[in-house]
């Protein structure tokens, strides 16, 4: 039975091949096969990557009660980025309360501080500005380096401040996040999440709401400059009234955001967007939701702490982002989706574009915030120094955790400087160095050199005239005659270069020829050169013989002209 089986199976392929089915067309078939499979395997994983990019975190909380209306893997470990500087407020303004500091200290901007990147004020080290002021810097133009400032005003260096950090995160529940820094420079140890950030915004205006204005500033005035905030959601969505945002490579596009309306307070969080553009949106978005009640209040659930290590949105948001951004701007068309109203009205009866408390009927934002045009703020008014008449004490760099006025020791001061070389110390040697010590070799040899002769060379001149003004004789002037022969011959040597010129450069200089209007090269015949030696040996000759008067009067030294730097030295 199976040798009937395999002859027919055998025949059959006899028939195939009698039906033209050659080798040549099943390779044919067979690559087209596999070139199927590898795109569908490419499309894959695009649809998956696509997938990551658009479900990155997000959260919307009620300020009022806590309770969650959205979140998108509210838990998951995401580098803050500047959304730090949300904890470093929430820690001076603790201080504040607690009477450790002042709004009105001044503090001192360290050289640690002024060496952040940017974003930045630019302050000079050894500036002093108020706390009140830093914190406005702070939440506007996102200063790096007055976040440091703050810091070590406030727990007297980096480090004891971040410790402040994580122990009032600790304390307000915020299980997913640990602090490095005060300002959110990426560090892979650098981390929060979506609803850990949601809780400390919450937490900001529960506990200081009479600093509720600090996070709507749109802008400031320091002297003439203009100082515009990075919030595109202020100014453009109705009620919109702070937070703050963030960005870094590895982070993306980050936004805490709150907005009023009604007496109703909601706060989004939306981490790891991959461009401004859809940051805003999604977030107008997911306020546009909460407004609308299309999403129903539950309870914040108690995180535990997972210990992962966040994406890094580099690839994402820094360098290839067409794809995340196509899907990110996907999924946000999909969470708008329950808002769409034919018979909402586009704009608002009473004409104008928005209302600060706009009617229950009005068509959601999202659809046109981003079309809308750059807010015009009145600027809040900034300054740098300390306030008129204060006699307190001032905020800098200290030992950590010591008390505000504390004097920062002299190790502290230098850390982070760039420090003069040590002296050499010379109590122990037998031989002390001398300082007036010239250099052996080099521009610098030469240099010291030059001005030696010089030194001496007017030194000769004023005796020659002292003697020949007081006494008048023979001998003084000789005298004088003898300092001048040997400052000549000191500035002759002087002029010759340590390291070997050019040849050109070398006739130049032994000519007295002046190359500064002429070009690079000279390039003088040998009969030239001998008939120059010659008149300059005839001249020298006159000179030592000319008398006047009965009287040997002391040769003037002529300046002698600088020789032109070659075209080939460096500066």
């Amino acid at each position: 039975m199976a040798e009937v089986s395999v002859s027919s199976w055998i025949g059959r392929g006899e028939s195939m091949g009698s039906s033209h089915l050659d080798r040549s067309a099943w390779l044919a078939s067979n690559r087209r096969l596999r070139l199927n499979l590898i795109g569908f395997f490419i499309v894959a994983l695009g649809l998956v990557a696509a997938a990551s990019a658009a479900a990155t975190p997000a959260i919307v909380i009620d300020a009022a009660t806590g309770n969650v209306l959205y979140e998108e893997q509210a838990n998951e470990p995401w580098y803050p980025a500047s959304l730090t500087k949300l904890m470093t407020i929430y820690v001076a303004l603790s201080a504040v309360r607690d009477h450790q500091i002042s709004l009105d200290t001044p503090l001192v901007v360290s050289a640690r501080a002024a060496s952040m990147a940017p974003s930045k004020m630019g302050f000079a080290p050894g500036t002093e500005v108020t706390l009140d002021n830093a914190l406005k810097m702070l939440v506007v133009k996102s200063a790096n380096d007055i976040a440091v400032t703050v810091a070590e005003g406030i727990g007297g260096s980096v480090e004891a401040f971040a410790e402040d950090m994580n122990r009032a995160a600790a304390e307000l529940g915020m299980t997913e996040t640990h602090f490095v820094n005060p300002n959110g420079l990426h560090d892979v140890e650098h981390v929060s999440s979506a609803r850990d950030l949601a809780v400390l915004a919450r937490a900001l205006y529960v506990n200081f709401p009479n600093f509720a204005g600090l996070y709507g500033i749109g802008a400031l005035r320091l002297g003439d400059e203009i100082i515009q905030t990075h919030n595109d959601l202020l100014g453009r969505y109705p009620g919109a009234d702070g937070m703050k945002t963030g960005f870094t490579c590895a982070a993306g596009f980050n936004l805490v955001a709150s907005a009023e309306r009604g007496g109703h307070r909601y706060i989004a969080v939306v981490l790891g967007a991959p461009s401004i553009k859809s940051r805003l949106v999604r977030t107008a978005v997911l306020l546009d939701r909460a407004f609308a009640g299309v999403d129903h209040p539950h309870p914040l659930s108690a995180a535990v702490s997972a210990q992962a290590t966040p994406p890094d949105m580099h690839e994402e948001v820094c360098r290839r982002r067409a794809k995340a951004v196509a899907a990110f701007e996907a999924e946000t068309e999909r969470l708008e989706a329950p808002l769409a109203a034919p018979t909402t009205p586009i704009f608002p009866a009473n004409g104008f574009l928005f209302n600060p408390a706009p009617a229950p009927d009005q068509a959601p934002m999202a659809s046109r915030i981003a079309m809308l045009p750059a807010p015009v703020f009145d600027p809040v008014p900034v300054s740098i120094g300390p306030v008129p008449g204060y006699a307190g004490p001032v905020a800098e760099a200290r030992p950590p955790h010591s008390p505000i006025g504390t004097p920062s020791p002299p190790e502290a001061a230098s850390a982070y400087t760039s420090e003069k070389p040590q002296e050499v110390e010379t109590s122990g040697t037998p031989v002390k160095p001398d300082a007036a010590a010239l250099p052996m070799k080099g521009r610098l040899a030469k240099k010291a050199v030059t001005k030696i002769v010089s030194e001496k060379s007017e030194k000769g001149t004023k005796l020659a005239a002292k003697h020949e003004a007081d006494e008048g004789g023979a001998a003084p002037a000789a005298e004088a005659k003898k300092h001048s022969a040997k400052a000549a011959a000191a500035e002759k040597h002087a002029a010759k270069p340590v390291a070997k010129p050019s040849a050109e450069t070398a006739i130049d200089e032994k000519l007295n020829i002046d190359t500064t209007d002429e070009p690079t090269t000279h390039k003088l015949t040998k009969h030239k050169v001998k008939q120059a030696k010659a008149h300059k040996a005839t001249i020298a000759k006159a000179k030592t013989s000319h008398k006047i008067a009965g009287k040997h009067k002391p040769a003037k030294i002529a300046a002698k002209p600088k020789p032109a730097k070659p075209a080939s030295a460096p500066d």
